[in-house]
């Protein structure tokens, strides 16, 4: 497992599973010769797609960045479709860490798409229960009112067996909301209309999770957007706000989905000045 340390504050990824998508959906109108000099591919065309949440431990508190692809939850063929290689191995990483579901206070929920979503539920004897008992979760409320009311697009993604356990633990919010000082959760809409970020500022450090809007290193042009987007000019637009942002604070670059980046920093001329990288990764195209 991975981490980022700073006096105070300590991130580790958790291994949420995998998801292999089609990266023509994954980079829009990008063409192919472009986005693969990028990311790679295999020979389906599908791009790797980690899963991974990210542990906060910060002020007492255990807060959860997004929750994984969890066990159990999928058939076959959304198996197959989905390009699922690995469930998550969340719980036994949580136990190497000395810790439980049960310890886990806060869980951010940057938007609640099924690979986003369904580690927040698992089940026992036959029902769904939440998987983290104790945890208030946290997305905001135009996510949470479409995740449970989905349209003819959405319903793909907003699923009730993710919503229906996790019900009573939900809080949601309007525009921003802070959970311990300098962690906070930012609407963007974008990917989603409820589709959030997350900001981190600890002693003088800036740390930007851009979550789906960039859910990769290669995606940093602010124009490469998913065709997966329901409003890809708000994701334009989002991020090349948080770009400037991130750059005016010099932030690290935080990532859920990215096979081989955990964290990046870029300089002024777009060159990697510090990374975080997965110890093992291997892609076979």
């Amino acid at each position: 497992m991975e981490n980022l340390q700073r006096n105070g504050m300590k991130m580790t990824w958790l291994n949420g599973g995998v998801t292999h998508m089609d990266g023509g959906a994954m980079f829009g109108v990008v063409p192919k010769p472009l986005w693969s000099r990028k990311y790679p591919h295999n020979k389906d065309n599908q791009i790797e797609l980690r899963t991974d949440p990210i542990l906060i431990e910060k002020d007492g508190k255990r807060i959860l960045i997004e929750a994984g692809i969890g066990n159990g939850r999928f058939s076959d063929k959304q198996k197959r479709n989905y390009g699922i290689k690995e469930e998550s191995t969340l719980e036994n990483d949580l136990e190497k860490l000395g810790l439980t579901t049960a310890d886990i206070d806060i869980v951010l929920m940057t938007h609640m798409h099924f690979d986003h979503a369904s580690g927040l539920a698992k089940e026992v004897n036959g029902e769904l229960v939440p998987t983290f008992e104790n945890a208030t979760i946290c997305t905001s409320e135009i996510e949470w009112n479409e995740m449970k009311n989905p349209n003819i697009r959405s319903q793909n993604t907003y699923w009730e067996q993710n919503w229906k356990p996790i019900e009573p633990q939900v809080k949601t919010f309007k525009e921003q909301i802070e959970v311990v000082p300098g962690v906070k959760l930012v609407h963007t809409g974008g990917h989603s209309n409820g589709h959030c970020i997350l900001v981190i500022e600890h002693e003088g450090e800036t740390f930007i999770h851009l979550a789906d809007i960039m859910p990769t290193h290669a995606h940093a042009n602010p124009l490469w957007v998913l065709a997966y987007d329901d409003f890809p000019l708000d994701s334009i637009f989002g991020k090349q706000k948080w770009q400037q942002f991130a750059k005016e604070k010099d932030a690290w670059y935080l990532f859920y989905h990215d096979y081989k980046y955990r964290a990046i920093k870029w300089d002024d001329e777009g060159q990697v000045s510090e990374s975080v990288e997965r110890k093992q990764y291997a892609y076979l195209t």
